[in-house]
C-alpha cells in the first residue's frame, strides 16, 4: 500500500506553482550560536552609526542575541520615536527566523506570498541582518528610521563588523 501511495504521488503532474518545490537541503539552515557579547553588540552599532552619521541619516540601531533577545540599542538624536519598536522587531526577526528581513519583504512584494505576514514575528521590511560568526547566528542587527534602502545600508555597515567572509588555507 506505502508503494501505491508513493506512485501515486510521483504522479501527480508537474505544479507550476514554485512554493510546491522540494528543496533537496533545508533554506537557511545556519546554526544557532552562543549569544554575542555586549562589546560585539556595541561595536557592531557602532559601526552602522558611523555609516548613519557619515550619510546625516538619523537611525535608531538595535542588536539582538542567537534567541532574538534585545543586547543593545541605540537612538540617534532625532531619529523617529515610532521606529524604536521597528529596529528591535527587525534585529529580532533577523536572529530568530535566520535570515534577512528582507527576505520577507521580497516574499511579499515580489512574490506575492502574503500568507508570510501571518507569520508570529515576521516584519516584512529590510533592515535586519542575522550575525554569523564561524558559521553560526550570534546575533542579528536591526535599523529603522529611514527608508527600507536607508535601514538596509546602515544594517549592513554594521553587520560586516562579524559577517566576515570566511577564507581557506590551500
Amino acid at each position: 500500500m506505502t508503494t501505491n501511495t508513493v506512485c501515486a504521488l510521483d504522479a501527480r503532474p508537474k505544479s507550476s506553482n514554485p512554493l510546491d518545490a522540494i528543496p533537496d537541503e533545508m533554506p537557511f539552515d545556519v546554526p544557532y550560536g552562543p549569544p554575542i557579547s555586549l562589546d560585539q553588540a556595541q561595536a557592531v552599532i557602532h559601526a552602522a552609526v558611523l555609516e548613519a552619521m557619515k550619510r546625516k541619516w538619523k537611525m535608531n540601531v538595535a542588536v539582538a542575541d542567537s534567541g532574538g533577545s534585545l543586547v543593545a540599542f541605540q537612538r540617534m538624536d532625532g531619529a523617529m520615536l515610532a521606529s524604536i519598536k521597528i529596529a528591535e522587531h527587525k534585529a529580532r526577526a533577523a536572529a530568530t527566523f535566520r535570515r534577512e528581513t528582507k527576505v520577507f519583504e521580497d516574499g511579499i512584494q515580489l512574490m506575492n506570498l502574503n500568507y508570510l505576514l501571518a507569520f508570529d514575528g515576521v516584519i516584512a521590511s529590510r533592515g535586519g541582518i542575522p550575525l554569523i560568526e564561524r558559521g553560526k547566528i550570534i546575533g542579528a542587527i536591526g535599523v529603522s528610521g529611514g527608508t527600507d534602502s536607508q535601514d538596509e545600508v546602515v544594517s549592513m555597515a554594521g553587520a560586516a563588523l562579524v559577517n566576515q567572509p570566511t577564507t581557506t588555507v590551500e
